[in-house]
């Protein structure tokens, strides 16, 4: 019987979440409910030097705001819903853990102590870069260096008992060639005689990630180990500590990296500062986030998804539940994924235009408020009617009110380029007609004020662009904005006439 997958997200608290961690979530949180099995989050907080406060709620935050449901992870805000039977979930809660199997490998003859100062190390690297080489710690030069594997046994007791600092490196065997496996890339082979042997064990009591990601994966029964592409030089030595433990390791797949939209290397906070599009998932500190600059989750999670993998079909837009469906590992692309910011715009319009106008509402009248529009000028059915109108044009809430302040508030200033070409010398003379056609009509609803204005314009002979155009520029304050007889209507006889008369004074 096949065991139930099992994944793991296991980001560090060291800052924001990157979109690319976002993205590296969502493909785990997809495979794993494709298959039925368990998304599992681990913080990996083993570099404490680098932790940050706040961080691993931030975590939390940005996976549930996108829709991601945690089956197991650390109860980070209090959550019942969080937890489970393989914890704890954070690497800094496991330490003792980790100590006990890297002296497992010593045992074993998979790894050693290793003694060199910090400053000798580095000694040995200048010097090194000095003669045009690079310094690789491992089979051809550690038996020079200052660990046990240059020791007498008893001499490393005696290292070990007066408690100089130590830290514990893996053996890497020399002369080896490792066949590999990853799910996106294929087969993979290495020789051993090119790799370092890695710090497993660090002298301030903590394990390195290499240690303890393969011990917690052990333990927690993780199936498939989806991460991103910068952790595929770490593979090799992954799959050797799960065979000098005698463990069968999990399947692995190492997702293409995200792009910076121009030129060379990988998405970058820089890239989105100088782009003005956000690179996290919600804000932290001056940085904004894509949930604070209006983005809609299911508009993330669609574009996230097909950076980098697609369908094989030509559909676009997909729910959580249709992206669960057809996701697989077996489509992932090996070449890096190009972010197209315009293209996340584009995502978020679709998802604007196919919610229900109600549902809009709550954050226009944020909008509204922070411009200063008073709350009873914000009844629901005036403001569904004036969102209906608008929304077509939007990409975000936040658009609403340039598109549609003039429903709100009277225009203050005219469009330059519109008045040259629409106010002519007897266009005041015409729209004060027109004022008192619409005063005169009843009832002032759009089919009525149109059909009055439209019967005046052909009465006297004039063309609709003699009257129009100006008439709009009046109430708008430009010649944009949908049907004109609708937001005359909306916005009343009295102010539709009031406009008109402040624009004959200001423009005359």
């Amino acid at each position: 019987m096949a065991k139930k997958v099992r994944v793991r997200f296991a980001p560090s608290p060291t800052g924001p979440l990157h979109i690319g961690g976002v993205r590296t979530a969502l493909f785990n949180y997809l495979f794993a409910k494709k298959h039925g099995g368990d998304f599992v989050l681990r913080i990996e907080d083993t570099d404490q030097n680098r932790y940050v406060e706040g961080a691993e709620a931030y975590i939390v935050d940005a996976l549930e705001w996108c829709g991601m449901v945690i089956d197991e992870g650390p109860n980070t805000k209090g959550s019942a819903a969080l937890g489970g039977s393989y914890g704890p979930y954070r690497q800094s809660e496991r330490r003792d853990l980790y100590r006990q199997y890297a002296l497992e490998l010593v045992e074993k003859g998979h790894a050693y102590y290793a003694f060199d100062t910090p400053e000798r190390l580095d000694h040995h690297r200048k010097n090194h870069e000095e003669k045009g080489k690079t310094f690789i710690y491992n089979w051809h030069n550690r038996l020079k260096l200052d660990n046990s594997l240059s020791m007498l046994p008893q001499e490393v007791e005696e290292r070990l008992a007066s408690g100089a600092d130590h830290v514990i490196r893996f053996l890497t065997p020399p002369d080896q060639k490792l066949q590999l496996e990853d799910s996106i890339r294929g087969s993979i082979e290495i020789d051993t005689n090119v790799l370092d042997d890695k710090v497993l064990f660090k002298s301030d009591g903590m394990p390195t990630y290499h240690l303890a990601n393969i011990v917690d994966d052990h333990l927690m029964d993780i199936t498939h180990v989806i991460r991103g592409e910068e952790w595929l030089p770490s593979l090799a030595l992954h799959h050797q500590l799960y065979a000098a433990f005698g463990w069968t390791p999990p399947t692995f797949a190492h997702l293409p990296l995200i792009m910076k939209p121009t030129g060379k290397g990988k998405l970058s906070k820089r890239d989105g500062e100088k782009g003005g599009f956000p690179v996290f998932p919600l804000s932290w500190k001056e940085s904004q986030g894509y949930r604070e600059a209006g983005y809609f989750p299911e508009a993330v999670v669609n574009f996230l998804a097909l950076l980098g993998w697609n369908p094989g079909t030509e559909q676009e837009l997909f729910s959580m539940e249709e992206l669960i469906g057809a996701f697989g590992l077996d489509r992932v692309h090996k070449g890096g994924a190009r972010f197209d910011p315009d293209k996340t715009k584009w995502y978020n319009h679709q998802y604007l235009q196919r919610k229900k106008t109600a549902a809009l509402l709550p954050a226009f009248q944020e909008v509204l408020s922070a411009h200063g529009v008073p709350a009873e000028k914000q009844e629901t059915a005036f403001l569904t009617t004036v969102v209906d109108l608008i929304k077509e044009r939007a990409n975000f809430v936040s658009d609403f009110w340039e598109l549609g302040h003039y429903f709100f508030v009277s225009p203050e200033a005219y469009n330059d380029k519109a008045v040259k070409k629409q106010w002519k010398p007897d266009t005041a003379e015409h729209l004060r007609k027109v004022s008192e056609v619409l005063r005169a009509t009843e009832p002032f609803a759009p089919e009525a004020a149109e059909r009055a204005v439209k019967e005046y314009i052909t009465d006297n002979g004039l063309s609709f662009g003699k009257i129009m155009g100006p008439l709009r520029l009046c109430v708008v304050g430009d010649l944009k904005g949908p049907h004109l007889f609708h937001i005359l209507s909306l916005i009343g006889k009295e102010e539709s006439v009031a406009r008109i008369g402040k624009a004959m004074e200001k423009l005359a």
